[in-house]
């Protein structure tokens, strides 16, 4: 795999890593009881902890992409191995004669 194709799989993984993992541990104004600033929306978070946040989507899609790349190498599970998606073997769909 080259580093640019291994690149951008790998920031899919944290994008994805970081919407799933934004929403833990937010309190907006109203269940943490805070003062809302003027015009400041009442789901707006208190503490985002952004810089946790991203340390933790970091690791947690380091250790997705490595499960990835390891399978990429080894070849654990191949599209194959997908019942709906096979391109060999007994179930795999007949191609158009004539």
């Amino acid at each position: 795999m080259k580093i640019g194709s291994a690149l951008a799989i790998y920031l899919l993984f944290w994008t994805i890593t970081l919407f799933a993992v934004l929403p833990f541990g937010v309190r907006s104004n109203h269940e943490a009881a805070a003062e809302a600033v003027p015009g400041q929306d009442s789901s707006a978070p208190v503490n985002p902890m952004i810089g946790k946040k991203l340390a933790w989507t970091t690791l947690i899609s380091g250790i997705f992409f490595a499960v990835f790349l390891a399978n990429y190498h080894w070849g654990w599970v191949v599209l194959d191995d997908v019942p709906f998606w096979r391109t060999r073997g007994p179930y795999a769909p007949v191609p158009p004669q004539g």
